[in-house]
C-alpha cells in the first residue's frame, strides 16, 4: 500500500544501507574540499589567488546542488534508476578526469563540473527514496543516510594524506575513485523507491510554486544563507591552520576532525527532530553555529584550539545535510518530494556558488588575514537561524513549546 509509509523493515533498511554510499560517495566527496582546495593553493596552482582557486568548490557545489530540480524531476518521472546509472558515470568520470588536469580549466571542467553533476544525481535519488521509506523515523533515516557522507569526510582526506607521498596525487585520487565505484556498484543494487513513478512533464513553473507558501519561502532564505555561511570553515579551516603557523602534516587530519563531529551531527539531530520537531532542532543547531564560528573561532590561534574548533563546528553544522531533508518532507505531499526538495537544494546552490570566492576576496582584501571571512560566515549562520525562526513562525505562530 503506497499510501502507507512502514518507518522500517528488510527492504527499508536495505534501502538505506545504499542511501548512505551514495552519500559517502557524493557529500562525503565534497566534504574534503579543504584538503584539495589547500593542495591546489601549496601545489599545482600556487600562483592563483584564494579567490580564483575557490572557484573550484563553489563550481562543485554549485552543480551538485543546481541538478536537483531536474534530478528530482527524473525521480518522480522514473523513479531512482537512472539517476544511479548517470551519476555513478558522470561522477567516475569527473574524477578519473581530475586525477590526470595539469591545467586550472581541466580541473574546473572535470572535478567542479562533471564529478559534482554525478555526484548531485546520486544524492538526490538516495535523499528521494528515504522519504518513501520512512514517516514518523524520518528524521533518524536522513541522519543515517547523511552520515554516510561524515565517514566519506573522514576517510577520504586520511586515504589521500596517506597514499599521495607515496604514489603521488594523481594515484591518490584514482584509488578514492575506485573505493567510490565499487560503493555505487552495491548502491545501485540497494537503493529503491516504494512508490511508484508519477508521469509529470518537466515544468520550471513547478520548481517556483513551493515559494508562493510563506513557510517554504522562508526556509529557502534561511537555507540560502545557510550554504553562504557553513561552507567557508569546510573550505578554509586548513588555509587559516597554515596562516596560524600549523604543519600540513597535522592540518590535513582537521577536515577529518570536522567531519568526524558531524557524524554526530548528522544522526543525534535527526532522533532529536523525531522527539521534539525538527525545525526547533535546527534553529537551535544554527545558533550554535553561529556561535562557534564568531565566538570560537575568530580567536583561535593556536593548534590545539583549531584542533577543537574542527570537530565542534562539523557537530553543529551536521544536520545542514541531514534535516533539512526531512523538514521539507513534513511540508510537503510525498508525491513531491523530489520536486520540492529540488527547489530547496537549487536555492542552496546559489550560496554555494558565490560563499568561497567571496570568502577568498576578503582574504586579499585584509592582507591574507582569515578574521573578515569569519565575521562574515558567522553572519550568514545568524541570518539563517533568524528566517528559519521566521518560517517555524509562519507555520505555527510563536507558541514556543510546540512541537514542530
Amino acid at each position: 500500500d503506497e499510501k502507507t509509509i512502514p518507518d522500517g523493515g528488510k527492504f527499508a533498511w536495505l534501502c538505506l544501507t545504499g542511501t548512505a554510499a551514495c552519500f559517502f560517495t557524493s557529500w562525503g566527496w565534497i566534504n574534503c574540499v579543504g584538503v584539495f582546495q589547500e593542495y591546489y593553493k601549496r601545489v599545482q596552482y600556487p600562483d592563483l589567488s584564494h579567490s580564483t582557486i575557490g572557484w573550484i568548490s563553489a563550481t562543485e557545489m554549485f552543480c551538485m546542488l543546481f541538478s536537483s530540480p531536474v534530478a528530482g524531476t527524473i525521480f518522480d518521472n522514473h523513479g531512482p534508476r537512472q539517476l544511479l546509472y548517470v551519476g555513478t558515470f558522470l561522477h567516475v568520470f569527473g574524477l578519473m578526469m581530475a586525477s590526470i588536469s595539469t591545467q586550472f580549466y581541466q580541473t574546473i571542467l572535470s572535478q567542479g563540473i562533471c564529478s559534482a553533476l554525478g555526484a548531485g544525481l546520486l544524492f538526490n535519488a538516495a535523499i528521494s527514496c528515504v522519504a518513501t521509506w520512512w514517516d514518523k523515523k524520518r528524521g533518524m533515516a536522513m541522519g543515517i543516510t547523511a552520515a554516510g557522507s561524515s565517514l566519506g569526510g573522514v576517510l577520504f582526506p586520511i586515504i589521500v594524506s596517506k597514499t599521495a607521498p607515496k604514489i603521488g596525487f594523481p594515484w591518490a585520487m584514482r584509488t578514492c575513485t575506485f573505493i567510490i565505484l565499487a560503493l555505487l556498484s552495491y548502491a545501485i543494487f540497494s537503493v529503491k523507491s516504494r512508490v511508484k513513478p508519477t508521469k509529470r512533464p518537466f515544468k520550471a513553473t513547478a520548481f517556483l510554486k513551493p515559494l508562493r507558501e510563506l513557510p517554504y519561502a522562508l526556509f529557502g532564505i534561511a537555507y540560502f544563507f545557510l550554504t553562504l555561511g557553513i561552507l567557508l570553515p569546510l573550505s578554509y579551516l586548513v588555509q587559516d591552520a597554515h596562516a596560524r603557523g600549523m604543519g600540513v602534516e597535522i592540518s590535513q587530519y582537521l577536515v577529518s576532525l570536522l567531519n568526524a563531529g558531524s557524524f554526530f551531527g548528522r544522526i543525534i539531530p535527526g532522533l532529536v527532530g523525531d522527539r521534539i520537531g525538527r525545525f526547533n532542532t535546527m534553529i537551535v543547531l544554527v545558533f550554535l553555529a553561529t556561535i562557534f564560528i564568531l565566538g570560537f573561532w575568530i580567536p583561535a590561534k593556536s593548534n590545539a584550539a583549531l584542533i577543537a574548533f574542527a570537530p565542534c563546528i562539523g557537530a553543529a553544522t551536521g544536520a545542514s545535510i541531514s534535516l533539512p531533508p526531512a523538514m521539507i518532507g513534513q511540508i510537503s505531499d510525498i508525491k513531491e518530494i523530489g520536486v520540492r526538495s529540488g527547489t530547496m537544494w537549487a536555492i542552496g546552490s546559489f550560496g554555494a556558488l558565490i560563499g568561497p570566492p567571496l570568502a577568498g576576496a576578503l582574504i586579499g582584501a585584509v592582507d591574507g588575514d582569515f578574521w573578515a571571512l569569519k565575521v562574515f560566515g558567522g553572519g550568514m549562520c545568524l541570518a539563517s537561524a533568524l528566517f528559519f525562526v521566521a518560517s517555524r513562525v509562519a507555520l505555527v505562530g510563536t507558541a514556543v513549546m510546540k512541537k514542530v
